[in-house]
């Protein structure tokens, strides 16, 4: 925008085309290093009790080495509208998709970790253009899918204090930048975080959001109730990731940089440490690569692209110092003994049943009261929107239904 007085031009608010051009260099560096793995031996379980294993693993870089090409990932994000645009000292990259349907919704949808706006290619068609996919005009979104500070195209936070409030507030001005002036949001994972903390920051312009997965429960899962056979399952999920699969929470959420020297060293412990999430994703990942059996589109190539991209932006460990600040302002919140801010707008939730924890309604109830839409779906785990695309947008579809402008 120009300073008619001065004849400058102020670019602090500025939005930019962005073009990825990954240099052949980098992609045959990371091929050499998988080549040169120094391998551990086999585990000694037949389950996954001990991580990621050593046959999974294998088969994933010799699919990565043989088979797999980022120029095609690379193609298909060049092909959508990307953008870059500074907000509050950090360069943030976002894909923006304008629906061919005058009245779209506009809607910002935030992936978590360990994915990134891979997860949720699959569904840009299905929600700009409804109408393609044998839906109706008046179910088109404007889409917003911006990379999380720190993760892949985004720029690396340089200073203390970017925890998921803090993004939340930068995903508020990022539409109004936009010229969006009334939209919905949503999230999973970290992206559920930054989603709902925009719902009790009350920014401006958010009329309603949709979460697929209860991140309160980290913070009051034990009050919540466990009458039901639904709501004792969910219990012991709970307890089970507690026991059993924290272990990358807790190492990201107070030794990120420990971890982050592996990561950046070797695209084979990159790869392990992102596939071992959740035992219900971990063992359809598996299976994409072992079996040659994918689930919805978690096929290899997509697994890898999430991966690749992980790794030809370096990220990883600022992707991990997300989880150190969003921990220590838990652990805060709670140390302050005060309620979050209540939700004053429509809130809509979705339960994929092989998500870590399937939140049953009465606990989605109990952390919103005022609950706007529920559904408990067939299938679909912790990434939906990745591996169940067209039911995910089906969901936001009716979640949102309600909230569209006349």
């Amino acid at each position: 925008m120009s300073n008619a007085t001065s004849g400058t031009v102020d670019t602090a608010t500025e939005i930019r085309p962005y073009r990825i051009e990954i240099p052949e260099e980098r992609i045959e560096d990371l091929r050499r290093r998988i080549a040169t793995t120094r391998w551990p031996t086999k585990e000694l379980v037949q389950d996954r009790s001990q991580g990621v294993q050593l046959a999974t693993l294998r088969e994933l870089a010799r699919y990565w080495t043989t088979k797999y090409d980022w120029r095609k990932c690379e193609k298909r994000l060049n092909a959508l509208p990307q953008f870059t645009t500074e907000i509050d000292g950090v360069e943030i990259h976002f894909i923006h998709v304008r629906s061919r349907h005058e009245n779209a919704l506009p809607l910002i949808m935030t992936h978590g970790w360990p994915g990134s706006v891979i997860e949720l290619l699959e569904t840009v068609g299905l929600l700009t253009d409804p109408t393609a996919h044998g839906g109706k005009a008046g179910d088109a979104f404007h889409l917003v899918l911006p990379s999380l500070p720190g993760y892949g195209f985004s720029g690396e936070p340089t200073e203390l204090g970017w925890d998921a409030s803090r993004t939340a507030r930068a995903w508020a001005e990022l539409m109004h930048r936009l010229g969006y002036t009334r939209y919905v949001a949503q999230g999973g994972d970290v992206g559920a975080l930054v989603t709902d903390l925009m719902g009790r920051q009350a920014v401006e312009g958010l009329v309603g959001y949709h979460l697929n997965l209860l991140t309160a429960v980290l913070a009051i899962g034990d009050q919540l109730p466990k009458e039901s056979d639904q709501e004792r399952a969910a219990a012991k999920a709970l307890a089970t990731f507690r026991e059993d699969g924290f272990g990358y929470f807790l190492e990201m959420a107070t030794r990120p940089q420990t971890i982050g020297y592996a990561l950046l060293d070797s695209p084979v412990a990159l790869a392990a440490w992102l596939l071992d999430h959740d035992t219900d994703s971990y063992y359809k990942i598996s299976r994409a690569f072992v079996d040659g059996e994918p689930v919805g589109s978690l096929t290899r190539d997509t697994i890898l692209d999430n991966i690749t991209l992980y790794w030809l932006t370096g990220t990883a460990a600022s992707a991990a110092r997300s989880y150190w600040e969003d921990g220590r302002a838990l652990a805060a919140a709670l140390a302050s003994g005060q309620a979050p801010p209540a939700v004053t707008v429509p809130v809509g939730f979705t339960t994929f049943p092989g998500e870590i924890w399937a939140a049953p309604r009465s606990w989605v109830e109990a952390v919103y009261p005022g609950l706007a839409y529920f559904n408990e779906v067939d299938r679909g785990g912790h990434f939906a929107a990745w591996e169940e695309p067209a039911l995910f947008a089906s969901e936001l579809r009716a979640a949102f239904r309600s909230l569209r402008s006349t």
